[in-house]
């Protein structure tokens, strides 16, 4: 009888256990995973302070098969709720090389602040732990964190290579200046004073034209034609031409040393004409006969000399653009 119960109790025992067993692995096949926070996981970026949106990596087993991702975002009832912490989107990506998932978020609190359980493709991550720095430094009285690097400041490095390159733009246009910008500022100058004459001369011209027909007196309007294109040819040729008689200047071609005179071909304008005398001493003759005569001076005769003065000018200015187009040419 004894040897019969110990059999009873032994059976017993056998199928208890069994049942465990079974219990025990049918358990482990229908229970969920679940996962709590490993050394390996890392935040991004690695320093978060009050209002820092950051993601929270946990790396995780590899999976079996390469599975499309699970996402949850904003306005999902899976999406975890928290008073300190604003959730963005939980991914969680199932690879053969290596599983993770990934937690977006911004925190609202410092210090280590942990996350509610999250549920997501059928499994559950818990302990999930994040450590939110402060803005105010600990260690210290409540001051401040220091400023950031000034060259971390936007807009520096343009200041920057902004002064180094217009430091070279300065020092290379210097260079030029030495060696050949005097020469070239000097021919601009020559250039624009040429032309100022020109101008001027073009207006006295159809000033006085205006004066003769308002009958202005008739010397004054003489000496103003003999003063003011005397001055002009003395810029013109480099002679002190106020200072020359009529006579004088049968021999002003032979005397231009000027830039001007090369460029504009004046010396056969200036040449003998009809009678054997050059434009410029019957011009000026006829002023001075008109101007020391005494003689009332008729008004078409006036304009006739402001006529000639204008044509002058004109044949020196069509020389200078033939003479300026075959030098580019």
């Amino acid at each position: 009888m004894k040897k019969s119960r110990f059999l009873f109790l032994n059976s017993v025992f056998y199928l208890v256990l069994g049942a465990f067993t079974l219990g025990a692995f049918a358990l482990g096949a229908f229970a969920p995973n679940v996962y709590a926070q490993s050394t390996t996981s890392f935040l991004i970026p690695r320093h978060i302070y009050i209002g820092d949106p950051a993601t929270l990596v946990l790396p995780l087993p590899a999976a079996e098969q390469n599975s499309p991702d699970i996402v949850i975002t904003a306005g999902s009832e899976f999406l975890p709720s928290d008073p300190d912490i604003d959730f963005h989107k939980i991914t969680l990506e199932q690879r053969v090389s290596g599983s993770r998932l990934l937690i977006e978020f911004t925190p609202f609190i410092t210090g280590i602040i942990e996350f509610p359980v999250i549920e997501i493709g059928e499994k559950y991550f818990t302990d999930l732990t994040v450590s939110v720095n402060s803005i105010i430094e600990e260690k210290t009285s409540p001051i401040l964190s220091g400023p950031a690097s000034t060259l971390a400041i936007p807009g520096t490095a343009l200041i920057l290579y902004g002064t180094l390159v217009s430091l070279v733009f300065i020092l290379l246009i210097t260079f030029w200046f030495i060696f050949k910008g005097r020469i070239f500022i000097k021919s601009l100058l020559e250039k624009w004073k040429r032309y100022m004459q020109f101008s001027m001369m073009r207006k006295t011209e159809k000033r006085l034209h205006r004066e003769i027909l308002k009958g202005t007196d008739k010397r004054l309007i003489l000496d103003t034609i003999s003063d003011e294109f005397r001055t002009f040819l003395s810029y013109l040729t480099g002679c002190n031409c106020r200072a020359m008689t009529a006579n004088e200047f049968e021999d002003l071609p032979r005397m231009f040393q000027t830039e001007i005179c090369n460029q504009i071909d004046i010396r056969g304008h200036l040449m003998a004409q009809e009678g054997g005398q050059s434009f410029l001493t019957t011009f000026f003759r006829t002023c001075d006969d008109l101007r020391f005569s005494g003689i009332n001076v008729n008004p078409a005769v006036l304009i006739q000399l402001l006529d000639d003065m204008r044509k002058f000018l004109d044949i020196l200015e069509s020389d200078k653009e033939k003479k300026h187009k075959e030098k580019e040419s």
